[in-house]
């Protein structure tokens, strides 16, 4: 039996799991919804030492910037498959420009910011992992639709901000595809063909449900959170032709339309 250890068992890995388990994969995972503590070196290890295949979808140490899962097990990472659930935030601010695998990563992001993604995106990149660098996610509980019925959507006036996004089952077909086809190391972007601003996926929602469009508002007005902030202080496209080549990858949900209708 082909086992698998995650590491971070989160909203996008539990799907992954999910299908892989529908295949007669075992899987072992960390996190709150896992059967293994992250702490916990020794049944950690053995599992590791059981396990063909490794992914991580815990994100860097914010203060510090480094990776906890390298940091910790890093040494016993050595002849296993390894995948990496990165972010399409690697790229930093494009002032709207196309982004593909071969753009460079950047050390800062927005006003400054240290970008730790960055450093640890290009950690697991080292070690020979396929690293999958992940645009805006939605899904299940976990989109627009829920953002407009909550009244916590809004709409940002940001002239010409754009952003990607995918569906978190095209995310689960794309790691899917690369670990059933062995997929070569490097980086992937798994984000939906359509990049558009935030404002176009709340205002779909709201046709949708029949409900009215938030206000627009300014940054200011709309007093964000400093991360919210910092997503609105980025604008880039993501391009997708080298995981559609290389891993075969077809979109159930190829833009925001067909995913927020199949949500609702």
């Amino acid at each position: 039996m082909t086992r698998l250890l995650i590491f971070g068992l989160g909203y996008t890995a539990s799907r992954i799991a999910a299908a892989l388990k529908s295949r007669g994969w075992q899987v072992d995972a960390t996190g709150s919804a896992g059967n293994l503590d992250f702490a916990d070196e020794q049944a950690v290890r053995a599992a590791l030492g059981a396990a063909s295949h490794v992914l991580s979808s815990v994100p860097p140490d914010r203060t510090s910037g480094s990776d906890p899962v390298l940091d910790r097990y890093g040494n016993a990472l050595a002849g296993h498959w390894l995948g990496y659930l990165s972010s399409t935030g690697v790229y930093g601010d494009q002032q709207g420009a196309w982004v593909d695998e071969s753009t460079p990563t950047v050390a800062e992001t927005g006003a400054g910011r240290r970008n730790a993604r960055a450093e640890a995106d290009a950690a697991w990149f080292k070690l020979g992992a396929r690293v999958f660098r992940l645009p805006g996610i939605y899904g299940p509980g976990r989109s627009a639709l829920d953002r407009v019925r909550e009244g916590r959507a809004n709409r940002i006036d940001i002239p010409g901000q754009v952003f990607s996004r995918v569906h978190v089952d095209d995310i689960v077909a794309g790691v899917v595809a690369a670990i059933e086809g062995d997929a070569p190391a490097g980086a992937y972007n798994l984000g939906d063909d359509l990049p558009a601003s935030g404002n176009a996926v709340t205002e779909e929602a709201c046709r949708l449900l029949g409900m009215e469009p938030p206000p627009m508002q300014t940054l200011e007005e709309a007093n964000l959170s400093a991360m919210a902030r910092g997503f609105y202080a980025e604008n880039r496209r993501v391009a997708n032709g080298k995981a559609r080549r290389i891993l075969g990858w077809e979109l159930k949900y190829p833009t925001y339309v067909e995913g927020l209708a199949s949500l609702l």
